[in-house]
């Protein structure tokens, strides 16, 4: 069976698999390559800005854990809903795939509102419980209070595009994000220095363009060329729908809203050990393992289509095949790319600043340590999605919880207990955690494979 128009949707019950992978994952590396360059735009421009540069940077990434909780909820809805919606359409089952489409976008909706009016009332409170000092607040402020008005856009564009890839119609969902991204490149320039507004205007630049991709994907799901349609008939909550969506998106969800909580622990704990710098250097660091994960991510969103289909299908040998190429492609990719920045990593930190020598010096000595271990990350991110493609929620959610909330977070404050320099043994948390949850995550995969596929479905 074939979704959507012969010419565009891709066969994922009889194409061959690395075709399809290339197909749909490539268009879909080529999104979140934009999608990396869409969230960290912002961060390379502010951080150019004469003079207040990396000032600015550190504010901006004090924002960092409320922007990452928006996308956390928007995968909770849309990663969770759409690998449903290819199950109930490899069954055969239409109409349960677009009301599980219906339930999604009431979802979306109201919990934007709901965060934009936390936010908006608790934001600046918030930013100093993050770590914010008096010469960072304001920075921190202005985007903020711009960039969560703007919640609803996000929300919609990050979390209905899942239901465009799930179909196979990865070009369009691609467009969706590079639409959005050459909108905020242009603009943000023309905001931040032509209109002298610095980090508002690198904010306003970021809601206008994820407003207009979410109108291209609101187009898209209500026109013609889709099967999972959004009408009005399906704009209702229901429970069968709503909660094996939750259930599913749980753990895409607490992998992103984990990631808030990591940034947090790092922004308070590098603080304590070295200032306004620290945290500067962080906002760097994590934004590299962004362009080191957020591609791996997309080949994962290729797969997922494949995987759940042919699940859905009782196609065994296809499942199998999809995630052994998944693995190679992804742990290679990762491998190749740890090697470049622990040769290079001084060129990576001038991608982000040039103007201040001590953050350069700072940040180029630490990224060797802060991504010593992220050549694993391909293995585990392979495995980890693939588990959430086979509806495995609760050991997809185990593996989200152990890297992050059982090693890292802890590892973040103990570490420093144990050395002498103390901003080293926070830098190392995260390597640590990556080696180690990469380890179980791949062994224990491999382990449960077999019997989930003996399952019945």
């Amino acid at each position: 069976m074939a979704f959507g128009m012969k010419n565009q949707a891709a066969d994922l019950g009889k194409d061959p698999i690395w075709k399809l992978l290339l197909k749909l994952g490539f268009p879909a590396i080529l999104a979140q390559i934009v999608n990396m360059l869409y969230n960290i735009v912002d961060r390379i421009y502010i951080g150019h800005i004469k003079e207040t540069g990396a000032i600015a940077l550190t504010g901006v990434g004090l924002c960092l854990p409320m922007i990452l909780l928006v996308m956390a909820f928007s995968a909770l809805t849309g990663m969770g809903g759409a690998p449903k919606a290819a199950i109930y359409m490899g069954k055969g089952d239409l109409e349960s795939a677009r009301k599980t489409l219906g339930s999604c976008v009431v979802m979306l909706t109201a919990t934007a509102a709901v965060l934009t009016f936390v936010f908006l009332v608790f934001g600046k409170d918030l930013l100093y419980v993050f770590g914010a000092s008096s010469n960072t607040i304001s920075y921190a402020w202005s985007y903020l209070r711009i960039y969560v008005c703007g919640s609803i856009f996000v929300m919609i564009s990050l979390g209905l595009n899942s239901f465009i890839t799930t179909q196979g119609f990865s070009l369009v969902a691609m467009a969706t994000i590079l639409i959005g991204a050459a909108i905020n490149i242009i603009l943000d320039p023309v905001f931040i220095f032509g209109f002298g507004m610095g980090v508002s205007g690198a904010a306003l630049a970021t809601v206008i363009s994820q407003a207009i991709s979410a109108a291209w994907v609101l187009r898209f799901l209500r026109g013609t060329k889709t099967k999972l349609r959004i009408d009005r008939r399906y704009l209702q909550l229901k429970r069968e729908y709503a909660l094996p969506v939750l259930a599913l998106g749980l753990s895409p969800f607490v992998m992103q809203s984990t990631e808030s909580l990591i940034n947090i622990s790092y922004n308070t704990s590098l603080y304590k050990y070295g200032g306004d710098l620290a945290v500067s250097a962080i906002t760097i660091l994590s934004s590299v393992m962004q362009m080191v994960l957020l591609p791996i991510s997309g080949l994962a969103q290729g797969a997922q289509p494949i995987v759940s289909y042919n699940y859905g299908a009782g196609n065994n040998a296809r499942v199998k095949q999809a995630f052994y190429l998944l693995f190679a492609v992804s742990l290679g990719f990762a491998v190749t790319v740890w090697a470049v920045i622990m040769c290079f990593p001084g060129a990576f930190v001038r991608i982000f600043n040039s103007n201040s020598r001590e953050l350069y010096q700072m940040a180029s000595w630490a990224m060797r340590i802060f991504l010593a271990g992220t050549f694993a990350m391909g293995g585990q991110l392979a495995c980890q999605q693939t588990f959430l493609a086979l509806g495995q929620a609760k050991v997809s959610l185990f593996f989200a919880c152990f890297r992050k909330l059982i090693l890292m977070i802890p590892l973040i404050f103990v570490l420093p207990l144990f050395f002498e320099n103390k901003l080293l043994a926070v830098f190392l948390a995260e390597a640590v955690s990556d080696l180690m949850a990469a380890a179980a995550t791949i062994i224990t995969f491999l382990i449960l494979l077999p019997k989930i596929l003996k399952k019945e479905r």
